[in-house]
């Protein structure tokens, strides 16, 4: 007979409740919230602020045409997230994807859901025909970038700039 061995929270999920990858929906407001929050929170450029975040959660999640939210879940709880804003390159002619807040849920980091996301994002825009996918990270975090070089993504010679409009 074989030794049981204790599992961590990914050892055990049934098939039926194995993570996946799905759309996110208006009622997982508060869990996105929570997650772009404690993301924010971690950056010098952003001041997290509960009632904003939450708001342009809920303008990407009504308007599908905008962008998508894709999340990785159980039947329990959420894992991660990330956001896709959509818009138009006139370099590759045709549309393409912003991909923002990419985040997995600090209990639940080096498990795999990042590339789970990561994955069905890639997979998303080559089945809708995006010509590209450009996203930003945080320049002080090496960790981060080194997880996007795995995935395939690579360094521009474009630079960064915006202005704030208040």
């Amino acid at each position: 007979m074989p030794t049981l061995v204790p599992m961590n929270d990914a050892e055990a999920e049934t098939p039926d409740n194995s993570p996946r990858v799905e759309p996110a929906t208006i009622e997982d407001l508060p869990a996105l919230t929570e997650l772009v929050m404690d993301l924010l929170s971690r950056s010098e450029d952003f001041a997290p602020d509960q009632a904003t975040q939450e708001r342009g959660l809920r303008l990407i999640l009504e308007q599908p045409n905008r962008g998508r939210i894709f999340v990785v879940r159980n039947k329990d709880k959420i894992f991660g997230m990330v956001n896709l804003l959509f818009t138009i390159s006139t370099a590759r002619g045709g549309f393409v994807i912003l991909m923002e807040d990419v985040v997995i849920h600090p209990d639940h980091r080096g498990q795999g859901y990042g590339r789970m996301l990561v994955d069905h994002v890639i997979d998303f825009a080559r089945q809708k025909n995006f010509k590209r996918i450009t996203l930003l990270t945080d320049r002080m975090s090496a960790e981060s970038q080194e997880f996007f070089k795995k995935q395939g993504f690579e360094y521009s010679n474009m630079i960064p700039m915006r202005r704030i409009i208040d």
